[in-house]
């Protein structure tokens, strides 16, 4: 009897530690999503999407056939903020690193773990909208992480779009 009780223990033990690690915690941190950090340049994509009607591509230029969607660099920026926003501090600031020739140093809000590949290409490809992880951006002065991104979030939109599930599709 004492030979159960010693192996027992630790075993129940062990189980109820992948259980909570598996079940409970992503259970109980799944509706937590990261704060917003600061950015160095306050940037509007209600502004750039509602009143100048750019469509999510025009910035991200990469996101339709690279690993990653991308920052526009300075000198797209300055296709149009060369004359438009003159005076508006934010867009001075622009206009700043631009003249200076330094980068703007975004902090990035949607950020995958570093042991999970994520193919912006092969999502649009797919047709699915930018809005799907990124939110409605059109409605946001400030953007935000609206979906958890963790692995249940996405297993769950993948079986519902009829997509791989295997390991290998996103981990490395």
């Amino acid at each position: 009897m004492q030979r159960y009780l010693l192996l027992g223990f630790p075993a129940l033990g062990l189980v109820g530690i992948v259980f909570f690690v598996t079940v409970l915690a992503p259970y109980f941190l799944k509706g937590q999503l990261k704060q917003t950090p600061a950015q160095p340049i306050s940037f509007s994509h209600q502004v750039h999407v509602q009143v100048a009607g750019l469509q999510c591509a025009f910035c991200h230029r990469t996101a339709a056939d690279g690993v990653s969607a991308g920052y526009p660099d300075l000198q797209q920026c300055m296709f149009c903020h060369d004359v438009v926003g003159q005076g508006q501090p934010e867009i001075e600031k622009v206009r700043q690193a631009w003249q200076q020739q330094t980068p703007v140093d975004w902090v990035r809000i949607h950020r995958m773990p570093d042991h999970v590949r994520f193919v912006h290409n092969a999502h649009v490809q797919a047709g699915i909208p930018c809005s799907t992880c990124h939110g409605d951006v059109a409605q946001m002065t400030q953007d935000v992480q609206v979906r958890s991104l963790k692995m249940n979030d996405c297993v769950a939109c993948h079986q519902q779009m009829s997509a791989p599930t295997g390991c290998g599709t996103c981990h490395y």
